[in-house]
């Protein structure tokens, strides 16, 4: 497929940009779709973001939002901005594979709520982005799909489990993804991707038809390759859904409204212990040189100190207890079709007793009421997203690789908003990521924060050498 000639770079564009000029008529929706599966197609197969290209369904979307915005369509600032979606999201007539051999073939009747809202919102859905299989943790050997590679250095995963929307954001083949975060498979493709990810209050955005890996774990949210294209995304995603039990009925503000490159004022506290322990000596730099950006901005800083914090251990106990609840089923019918290592993990969920989940949720109430008190003192906490930069395809193949300490899974447990943002490059090229989180239900401070870092800095500006 050959790409139409632009005025405008559509593969890395921003969704405000690509709104303005749709409505100005200097491109249209069909021509950035049309570039955008261009790329798609000369890209992917290296990259391997994507499980499902809905090439002739995009193109169909595109021109009804393009017919819509000739007939003077101005409410929708996503109408006709492409995206793609998270291969654990039921998409009606897509199949939705979760990335494993036991869904190769699976085509749900109904979208997703998330699936449905963006559509509402008139996004144009360019297809399925791979996951590591069942959205958890490693895209480990045995899988039915391959996994997604990291634009930075296809020698190094793009993070998991949202890798697919991680890496088809940074190599710019859409300009807005879906993603789920259980433990941090929003905001780690972010990280190692170079790119912004907001994991949403538990309860903000609706998980209806989504597939589960930890029901009291899961959120959904968005991706983007900026704070204020999350911004956009979020403004359509969330609100209150009677199909979700949990879902929250909790007032929806303007997100976009609600971004200034004005943090003075603004409190953020440091929790050094765990989040700072065992750093990269570049993350180490990056993040002390994100707080001095953000110091410079008019916000105070002050180190903060989370008693409990060791228990977010407690954390990997109730994902494995709740995953092996959902997939029990499947694990005795078919265990075959599992991924070997992701198969273990799974069984590993039967072996622990009622007793020790109780215990694992009591410890997960200690921890979300020390850090509700600790929001009451400051308005955000800022971490390293992660310790380092992304790992090598090589270390994940290792026998004796384990599951590292990420900073991403307290925020899970408490269900606060947490977003993660680029801070900066690793001396071997690789993005780090600062993140930010805040009190339940305060996205647009947390969103404020991060696009003000982001408007002094470019470190989201850069692009991956494909």
């Amino acid at each position: 497929m050959k790409a139409p000639v632009l005025g405008v770079d559509a593969a890395f564009a921003s969704i405000r940009e690509l709104s303005a000029r749709f409505r100005t008529r200097d491109v249209s929706p069909v021509e950035v779709t049309q570039a955008l599966l261009a790329r798609i197609e000369r890209l992917d197969p290296t990259i391997r973001s994507f499980v499902t290209v809905t090439a002739d369904a995009a193109l169909a979307e595109a021109r009804a939002a393009e017919t819509a915005l000739l007939r003077g369509d101005q409410g929708r600032p996503l109408l006709g901005i492409p995206v793609a979606h998270k291969d654990i999201i039921a998409t009606a007539g897509v199949r939705t594979t979760a990335g494993s051999a036991v869904l190769a073939d699976w085509v749900p009747e109904t979208d997703a709520t998330v699936v449905t809202r963006l559509r509402q919102a008139g996004a144009v859905s360019l297809g399925k982005l791979i996951p590591h299989e069942f959205a958890f943790g490693i895209q480990f050997p045995g899988h039915r799909f391959l996994p997604a590679r990291n634009p930075w250095n296809l020698d190094h995963m793009p993070g998991g489990s949202s890798s697919g929307s991680g890496a088809a954001l940074a190599a710019g083949l859409t300009i807005g993804a879906l993603g789920t975060d259980t433990g941090g498979s929003i905001r780690l493709p972010a990280a190692f991707s170079g790119i912004a990810g907001l994991k949403p209050t538990y309860g903000r955005v609706s998980r209806a038809g989504i597939l589960p890996l930890a029901w009291t774990l899961d959120h959904a949210g968005p991706m983007a390759r900026s704070v204020e294209d999350c911004a956009y995304l979020l403004q359509a995603l969330a609100g209150h859904d009677p199909a979700d039990p949990t879902s929250s009925r909790a007032s929806v503000p303007d997100y976009v409204a609600a971004l200034t490159p004005d943090v003075r004022g603004v409190r953020i506290g440091v929790p050094r212990a765990y989040f700072l322990e065992d750093l990269d000596p570049d993350m180490e730099a990056a993040f002390a040189d994100a707080l001095t950006v953000l110091q410079e901005l008019g916000a105070t800083i002050r180190t903060v100190e989370i008693p409990s914090i060791e228990v977010a251990s407690a954390g990997l106990l109730i994902m494995l207890v709740e995953a092996f609840a959902y997939h029990e089923p499947n694990l005795r019918a078919t265990p075959e079709r599992y991924g070997d290592v992701l198969r273990e993990k799974f069984l590993a969920g039967a072996l622990f007793t009622g007793a020790e989940y109780v215990q694992a949720q009591r410890l997960r109430r200690r921890l979300c009421a020390e850090i509700d008190e600790i929001l009451m003192t400051v308005d955000v906490l800022a971490t390293p997203t992660a310790r380092g930069p992304a790992t090598a395809f090589t270390v994940v193949l290792d026998p004796t690789f384990g599951f590292p300490r990420y900073n991403t899974l307290p925020f899970n447990l408490t269900g606060q908003p947490a977003l993660a943002v680029p801070c900066g490059f690793s001396r071997s090229g690789l993005p780090l990521s600062l993140q930010l989180a805040g009190r339940a239900f305060e996205e647009a401070t947390v969103l404020r924060v991060g696009h003000a870092y982001e408007a002094a800095t470019d470190w989201h500006r850069r692009r991956p050498p494909l």
